[in-house]
């Protein structure tokens, strides 16, 4: 996978150091920055990935740096913030801003966010969760250096569940999202295919129980 640059912009430089901790360890490349007016200047001259933008700075917030942004890029931004109201979100969504979290956030939320925009903009082809890489593109599994054979629905289900984690889908959500409402799939099919993906997962030494949870009288969920 080549290297994905990516912008922290972020007024406190504790946050950039944490948020660079996160990513680095993931494998990407930061480069952080504590002004607005800066960041619009790095992204004009030089070349990034994905921004990962703070809404409250001062003398020029998240806001405006994204407008700005977009005046002359359509690099993908993820606004950062403490504000969660649903209006912030879709304010920021409407002026350009591709995702949104919020603070405190999840350190494997936030990765999996990241690699699934990275994804859908044809920046980054894999999903990376710990030792687990899933390549699209390529149809591949990895477990550490271990090649695993799964299924297209094995597949879909585990892209599913690492784009979404702590979402807890359905047996009903999964068909409608793997299955496309396929007439001879019913419960027992999805808690079989379920199942068959934990054992390859177990098998190739990743501690599948701790993240794939089944809710029961639901259905499952992907707990970060």
């Amino acid at each position: 996978m080549k290297m994905v640059n990516i912008l922290l912009v972020d007024d406190e430089v504790r946050m950039l150091d944490l948020l660079a901790l996160y990513l680095e360890g993931a494998g990407y490349h930061c480069t952080k920055e504590l002004s607005g007016k800066r960041a619009i200047q790095h992204v004009a001259d030089e070349k990034f990935d994905l921004v990962l933008l703070d809404v409250m700075m001062p003398e020029m917030d998240g806001w405006e740096v994204c407008q700005e942004i977009r005046e002359f890029s359509m690099i993908p931004i993820i606004m950062l913030t403490a504000r969660s109201q649903s209006q912030d979100m879709v304010f920021g969504l409407r002026n350009g801003a591709d995702d949104y979290i919020t603070k405190p956030f999840d350190e494997q939320i936030l990765l999996a966010r990241i690699a699934a925009l990275l994804r859908r903009s044809g920046q980054t082809e894999e999903l990376v969760f710990h030792e687990i890489q899933l390549n699209h593109e390529k149809f591949e599994l990895r477990v550490g250096q271990e090649k695993l054979v799964v299924t297209p629905i094995e597949f879909k289900l585990l892209e599913l569940f690492l784009e979404n984690q702590n979402l807890v889908f359905s047996r009903e959500h999964l068909i409608e999202k793997v299955w496309d409402f396929a007439a001879d799939v019913d419960n027992r099919t999805v808690d079989s295919h379920i199942r068959n993906l934990r054992d390859k997962l177990r098998d190739a030494g990743f501690q599948v129980d701790d993240y794939l949870k089944t809710v029961y009288g639901v259905g499952y969920k992907w707990q970060a």
